[in-house]
């Protein structure tokens, strides 16, 4: 199977080329994907964190219970 390519254009002389990618470049594309993919799942996990605090803190609130630290600085007033 043939590398994915990229066009390249150049602005003095209007020619378009379409270049293959190299091995180097196919591989630090895939990396790229990689740690792009495990940033987002770190963001979607904290989140969900963020989400399940205020939750807690939220249902805490109703039943006049006391709540953490964290809890607390989740509140916007």
């Amino acid at each position: 199977m043939p590398n994915p390519t990229r066009i390249e254009i150049n602005c003095e002389t209007g020619v378009e080329s379409i270049i293959e990618l190299t091995d180097a470049e196919v591989a630090q594309m895939q990396a790229d994907a990689a740690v792009a993919a495990e940033r987002q799942a770190e963001e979607d996990a904290a989140k969900a964190a963020l989400a399940a605090l205020k939750t807690s803190a939220r249902s805490k609130l109703v039943a006049g219970t006391p709540l953490t630290e964290a809890e607390a600085a989740t509140l916007v007033i």
